[in-house]
């Protein structure tokens, strides 16, 4: 049996849960994304508390790594390896992506079984955090930072049916408007990464607490202050 710590403060919705192989049994959220890093340590106890389950008997700790909000992702994953430390846990980090492109398949209704999928995260103006998966949810084209242009997924638009979401997908649909074009929102995305951190604690898919870091896909720029 194993008990796995699930932690996602990457978006806007900050929520964390306990699953037992897998099946969730207890979760707490926060919409307030200001309020991340206070809300995970309190929520944490509750959780515990709740459930009757003990930190030092979770066998993993699990955390949606990125990309999305800088300070979110930065959060998350300081309060997880933090517990990892303490605890002598593993650490599951999980791409943000990855975890919204099965989101968006779950929720898609009636699938033929050769849709793409196109999760988008507004990464502001008109660029997007994205990646393109098969039917199967394995990656075809790379995570990248995109410039939203009537040329995105232009060849890929001709051949499939493409099935975007995320809080960036507005910004394509803004732009491109053709019918082989689906979009799924809101997003939930509590199940899938559960499903995942499972999937990665069994083929024991974990990271170095020491040198894990936030997966921010674009260099994160820093102004300058001078006193």
């Amino acid at each position: 049996m194993a008990i796995i710590l699930n932690i996602n403060t990457a978006f806007e919705k900050a929520s964390i849960n306990l699953a037992i192989d897998g099946k969730i049994i207890a979760e707490k959220q926060s919409a307030s994304q200001k309020d991340h890093a206070s809300f995970l340590q309190p929520a944490i106890q509750v959780l515990c508390e709740e459930t009757k389950i003990h930190l030092q008997d979770i066998n993993a700790i699990s955390v949606v790594n990125g990309p999305g909000s800088y300070t979110g992702l930065r959060v998350g994953l300081s309060s997880a390896k933090a517990l990892c430390y303490a605890l002598a846990k593993p650490l599951i980090l999980l791409n943000s992506l990855d975890v919204m492109a099965r989101a968006i398949k779950n929720q898609s209704p009636q699938l033929k079984g050769d849709e793409l999928f196109c999760p988008m995260i507004d990464a502001r103006r008109m660029e997007v955090f994205t990646g393109l998966y098969n039917f199967n949810l394995e990656l075809i084209s790379p995570y990248a930072s995109v410039i939203i242009d009537l040329n995105f997924l232009e060849k890929e638009r001709e051949n499939s049916i493409i099935v975007t979401g995320g809080n960036g997908s507005g910004k394509f649909h803004e732009i491109v408007k053709f019918d082989n074009i689906i979009d799924i929102n809101p997003l939930f995305l509590t199940e899938p990464a559960t499903i995942l951190s499972e999937n990665a604690f069994l083929s024991k898919d974990f990271s170095d607490i020491v040198y894990s870091e936030p997966y921010y896909l674009k260099q994160v720029y820093i102004k300058n202050q001078q006193a």
